[in-house]
């Protein structure tokens, strides 16, 4: 247990806490009624919440929990439009890019019908070849240039569900897709080896950014324009290979875009929600249209689940609920995000934003410093990789975790042994963190393995895109309850700003601007690496 205080409402919460440390999970795990009760579904997703260190008395009192903080009178306000991120006065209403939110505002909901149907032209002209570039060749690579939220979700998307193109084939035909590739990081590196072998003919450009002034953005966007204009000499033809989604459009066309090939992202739309929008051209341009709108239908099955499920059978909800038991009660300070499927590699890395980003708060939305845990610390891996390295820790270690185990039942590759051997060791690692092992004899101690560690096991029927976009789907409305349970705003991001503001001085006195106000550890930083910097540089 923590002594740290804990949030309003969780006195009887508490006391159950203490009685369930002693209360082993293999005799919870005998009571059919709650793990009836700890089994749901949706959308091609099942969710198996019975490793979860919670009895039903627990599961009454957490939902009762949820009816003292408001969680679904909150959802219903976030639905309709109201003004939920109060720090920025802004609507939250990422649900109606995929026609879930049918009270948002009529006028928003045509816009963003329009948009699409401006994108899905874009899209069927790119991959039919009818697009072309300024020589009259059709389109064969794009470069999305982002980060964060305007990157993540897109890449994922395009990981999980998008074929690679045969090798050694090279026309585009009407069942085609470019090839995607990806830039977020500001290390040179990145962008360099992107475009090593790129044909600047050939390769579209698709820049992101709300403002069109992200830092890392803009200098990736300078570089790969610079790198167009250098093999071509054509500036008039920046605005037939550069796109832009953005809500600067002023910005956006002082940088050469054309105003027609400017799509919006608008204020109500957080970036880490924003891959349904403009921001996931590529997962259409990869993908296209029709399987988008099945990507779109798999999130709006979510949204309709979140708003119609009984609070007892609403998956967001209880995985909320849960997530929050294992944080606030159960002192779980991280969160392990295992995919046991190759294509959802970069789910751990999407999640991290999603949730850390948003629920990553130590104030209310009142502004008051809370005393309590907010959000676990998520990281992860992939498959099996993780037995043979982290999961010694997290078997035989004295943290406290919970996990989540994502795991796909269709063999697309038609390939069982590999593919049971795979689901096989994800369902043992999940057993062994909840059952564990105690060997009788003395001299066998090392071999012990405590268990009672809280786990889900998330098992998509198949990875198709309405599967993919349920899930995802998911993950942001129990983002918005533990918002709603933590009594924080998960829609802002403050704290991403001030290693930014830092960040300017720092590079005009790495140039050879006076440093004397640092700090002692970051002016010898600066000195150290102007010891090292070529005089021409």
């Amino acid at each position: 247990m923590t002594n740290l205080s804990t949030p309003p409402h969780w006195e009887a919460l508490i006391a159950s806490a203490n009685r369930i440390e002693t209360t082993p999970s293999l005799m919870l795990l005998q009571d059919h009624t709650r793990n009836s009760a700890l089994r749901l579904a949706t959308g091609g997703c099942r969710f198996d919440f019975t490793r979860q260190r919670v009895d039903q008395q627990i599961l009454g009192e957490l939902l009762a929990l949820a009816e003292k903080t408001q969680v679904f009178a909150k959802r219903d306000a976030m639905f309709a439009g109201e003004t939920i991120n109060t720090s920025e006065n802004r609507q939250v209403l990422h649900p109606a890019l995929r026609d879930g939110a049918p009270k948002a505002p009529a006028p928003l909901r045509a816009q963003v019908q329009a948009t699409k149907g401006q994108l899905y032209e874009l899209v069927e002209n790119i991959r039919s070849g009818r697009y072309t570039g300024y020589t009259d060749k059709a389109i064969r690579d794009v470069v999305h240039i982002g980060i964060g939220g305007s990157h993540l979700g897109p890449e994922l998307a395009v990981t999980a569900l998008g074929k690679p193109n045969s090798k050694g084939t090279a026309a585009l035909g009407t069942d085609s897709s470019p090839n995607i590739h990806f830039v977020a990081n500001v290390d040179a590196r990145d962008i360099a080896l992107t475009l090593a072998g790129l044909n600047p003919e050939t390769t579209l450009f698709i820049v992101v950014s709300k403002s069109f002034g992200t830092l890392e953005t803009q200098l990736n966007a300078t570089t790969a324009r610079s790198w167009f204009l250098e093999r071509t000499g054509n500036i008039e033809a920046i605005g037939q290979h550069f796109v832009g989604v953005t809500a600067n459009v002023e910005l956006a066309k002082k940088f050469g875009l054309n105003e027609e090939r400017i799509y919006p992202l608008w204020d109500w739309v957080g970036g880490r929600f924003s891959l349904w929008s403009a921001v996931g051209l590529p997962i259409m341009l990869k993908l296209g249209t029709e399987a988008f709108e099945e990507f779109l239908a798999g999130a709006r099955n979510a949204d309709e689940h979140f708003l119609k499920a009984s609070p007892a059978e609403n998956i967001p909800l209880i995985a909320a609920l849960l997530a929050t038991w294992n944080t606030v009660a159960l002192s779980c300070d991280s969160l392990a995000m295992l995919s046991y499927d190759q294509r959802l590699a970069l789910l751990p890395d999407y999640l991290q934003q999603l949730e850390m980003e948003s629920n990553g708060k130590s104030v209310s939305v009142d502004g008051e410093p809370l005393p309590y845990r907010t959000m676990q610390i998520l990281w992860g891996g992939c498959g099996t990789n993780g037995q043979h390295a982290y999961h010694q820790l997290l078997h035989q270690g004295t943290s406290r975790f919970a996990a989540d185990f994502i795991l796909v039942g269709q063999d697309d590759l038609h390939r069982p042994e590999h593919h049971q051997w795979l689901l096989a060791n994800g369902f043992a690692q999940g057993q062994a963190m909840t059952l564990g092992t105690q060997p009788e004899a003395k001299d066998q101690a090392h071999k012990r393995v405590l268990g009672q560690h809280p786990s889900t096991t998330i098992l998509l029927d198949e990875l198709g895109p309405e599967q993919l976009g349920c899930l995802l789907a998911v993950y942001e409305h129990k983002v918005f309850c533990q918002g709603v349970l933590w009594n924080i705003n998960s829609f802002d991001q403050w704290g991403v700003e001030l290693g930014k503001q830092l960040a300017l001085p720092i590079f005009a006195q790495m140039h050879g601007k006076d440093a004397s106000d640092q700090d002692p550890a970051t002016r010898h930083l600066i000195d150290y690496y102007r010891s090292l910097r070529p005089a021409d540089s």
